[in-house]
């Protein structure tokens, strides 16, 4: 039953909490933030009007404390409960808890949430209200040898996917029967890990198809209607990356269809709020039935900039008892242009997306018209490996596809974000690739023009390497100046002849040599190996340079953190070590049979133990960080000599998990 309220608690953190705040504040009430003692400096805690602490970093503890939520909610003088997406958003659970507390839930009814929360039901609950499904098995008997057997049945490629949860997590596609049995199993270990549930189904793999999605709304006056489609095919790890409204494969009659069918959907269900139902549409123009997520998604400021709307201010409308404030036929008369938005993470595309953690040196959004940015972020805040890699959202709209897509891309290349790893230089490439540009591209599409094969080649230019020493000499010299107070007249003053200065730059596991002469206050002459460069510098101040090469002109971002400089110029965004003082080192990493954390994150298996023969390659342990797994492994075989980790323990970035002794054949020079 709906009631009003007039303080409203949002129980999520980072981009999400300070979206929903934004529009709760806008409307005239009170916002009021939770957090945890990680995200104590969080934006979304200083934009709040009151905050409460639930508890300690890992989710479990805070996040994800229905208890906690409800109580820091009492304590507040809140009067709703605001989800965000994430975390608690799809939990009946918690929306009951909220509903017994005498709170109002800024969501749909818990029934409505149960209903769709559970993969399998769901889709039989689909199949019964004429809704195309994907052929698959949902049934009860979960055992690894009915899964195995369903899925030969069904026939290859499959689809594993965990029946209580999305976003990737618990998901694999399977197109060989050798590997069907671990797959099944890996899976179910990740969908338990991230939901609590190791319930798995098998589906039939659509191919190259594309990931449709339709926003639907209900109110409790029996209106239930769609907001278009949004496209969301460009995916890595089966988790969205670019998506936009409308789709370049959807003309006017599929989108009445799909509407329908979507709506068709959430009636079968009673639902009220704002919900999306996720088609699979093939190639053919046929479309399956994926999944309902009862909740507001990460990809809804598209639909609200093709609409002209606020879907938060309808969800806290809705959740007072109002009607919703348009008809069908209004919304569709409202739709305008086209919307496209880049997720931004803290990950690193060039090792299989590996999540990143540590200090924001530099944060500065795009601006521009049609842009609109969803961050949590702030120069200074430490991202932590406890919570989701992804950081905000750069939308863009226009009024075609193409001044969308050109706006988005000018966008990414105004964005700075050093002192962690991102994707951004990665969304860029995609948003400029010629088949996304043409709008040809599906659910392979990363794999397709993008594999790892590929991004994990990619070694830093002579530019970029020529850059990096300029950075470090200017940023010397700046200081020194700064130090002495001397005038910008001795900058880059000798008292004899000029001489090359030798650097040392590590980049991951590689060392470059470099020498660098400074022919005269601006002019750099930069040699590697053979290769000469020569960098004239217009101007400079602590957060980067003007430069120019062969007459062409750019601006190279750049932030320090001790011997680590970050630099984003010619095309890249990657941090370089100076160890030009520091002692020599030998040895790829892990050959010395040291097998080191590969992020900061959580030991979810220990596969060894000390005096076990291990195999190179073979899988040592499991880390979880940022709700990925991840399987740790070493270049050599060996002895195992001590294990120096456990299940369930928080581990640091580098931090020594196993040490083996190499065979003779595999040990290290040195």
């Amino acid at each position: 039953m709906s009631k009003r309220f007039t303080r409203i608690l949002v129980a999520n953190r980072g981009e999400i909490a300070v979206r929903v705040i934004r529009t709760a504040r806008a409307q005239g009430y009170g916002a009021v933030a939770v957090f945890s003692e990680a995200d104590r400096d969080a934006r979304h805690v200083r934009d709040a009007d009151h905050a409460v602490c639930i508890g300690p970093a890992p989710a479990a503890e805070s996040y994800l404390s229905i208890e906690r939520v409800i109580e820091a909610a009492k304590r507040s003088g809140a009067d709703a409960v605001h989800p965000g997406y994430g975390f608690l958003s799809e939990r009946a659970d918690f929306a009951q808890a909220v509903v017994d507390a005498g709170l109002v839930f800024v969501g749909p009814d818990p029934g409505s949430i149960e209903a769709m929360g559970n993969k399998s039901a769901a889709k039989a609950r689909m199949i019964e209200a004429g809704v195309p499904c994907v052929p698959g098995y949902q049934g009860a008997d979960q055992s690894d040898d009915t899964l195995a057997a369903e899925a030969r049945r069904i026939g290859f490629p499959v689809m594993i996917k965990a029946a209580a949860g999305g976003g990737g997590r618990g998901m694999r596609l399977v197109d060989d029967d050798a590997v069907l049995l671990e797959q099944i199993r890996s899976a179910r270990s990740e969908a338990a890990s991230a939901f609590g549930s190791g319930e798995l189904l098998i589906e039939k793999a659509v191919t190259h198809a594309r990931h449709v999605e339709i926003q639907v709304f209900g109110d409790r006056h029996g209106n239930v209607v769609h907001l278009g489609e949004r496209d969301c095919s460009v995916q890595r790890r089966n988790q969205k990356v670019l998506e936009e409204s409308p789709s370049p494969a959807v003309d006017d009659d599929l989108r009445r269809r799909m509407g329908a069918a979507a709506i068709a959907a959430a009636r079968a269900v009673d639902y009220v709020g704002a919900g999306t139902v996720e088609f699979m549409l093939a190639a053919d123009g046929q479309f399956y039935f994926l999944e309902m997520n009862t909740r507001l998604q990460v990809e809804h400021p598209v639909t609200e900039a093709v609409y002209g709307l606020d879907l938060v201010e309808w969800q806290l409308l809705v959740a007072q008892g109002s009607a919703l404030p348009l008809t069908q036929q209004q919304i569709d008369a409202r739709r305008s242009g086209w919307a496209i938005e880049a997720r931004l993470c803290a990950e690193d595309p060039t090792r299989e997306y590996l999540p990143q953690a540590g200090q924001v040196l530099r944060w500065r959004a795009p601006q521009g018209e049609g842009i609109r940015v969803d961050t949590g972020l702030h120069t200074g805040q430490v991202i932590s490996p406890y919570y989701d890699s992804m950081q905000g959202k750069i939308i863009a709209w226009g009024k075609d596809r193409e001044t969308a897509r050109a706006r988005l891309a000018k966008a990414l290349d105004d964005t700075v974000l050093l002192g962690v790893l991102s994707n951004k230089v990665a969304l860029r490439s995609f948003v400029g690739h010629d088949a996304f540009a043409d709008g040809h591209f599906d659910t392979g599409f990363i794999a397709r023009h993008f594999p790892q094969s590929v991004l994990g080649c990619q070694q830093p230019t002579l530019q970029q390497i020529g850059l990096v020493v300029v950075a470090l000499y200017l940023d010397d010299a700046r200081r020194l100046a700064d130090e002495h107070a001397l005038g910008d007249e001795f900058e880059g003053w000798h008292s004899s002849h000029v001489f090359p200065t030798p650097y040392s730059l590590r980049w991951r596991d590689r060392l470059y040599r470099v020498e660098m002469a400074v022919r005269s206050p601006r002019r750099f002459e930069v040699r590697l190996d053979e290769s000469v460069l020569s960098i004239e510098v217009e101007r400079h101040d602590a957060e980067g340079f003007v430069y120019a090469i062969d007459g062409v002109g750019a601006e190279a971002r750049v932030a320090r953190d001790g011997t680590r400089i970050w630099l984003e110029a010619s095309g890249c965004c990657e941090v370089f070590e100076d160890v030009t003082l520091a002692p020599a080192q030998s040895a790829a990493a892990g050959s010395d049979g040291r097998l080191l954390a590969n992020s900061d994150g959580k030991i979810v298996a220990v596969s060894v133990a000390a005096g076990d023969v291990v195999e190179k390659g073979q899988t040592l342990a499991i880390l979880e960080a940022m709700k990925m797994e991840f399987r740790l492994s070493l270049p050599v075989g060996g002895t195992v000599v001590a294990v120096s980790t456990e299940v369930g323990q928080q581990v640091r970035n580098r931090q020594l998990l196993v040490q083996i002794e190499p065979t003779q054949t595999d040990r290290a020079p040195g």
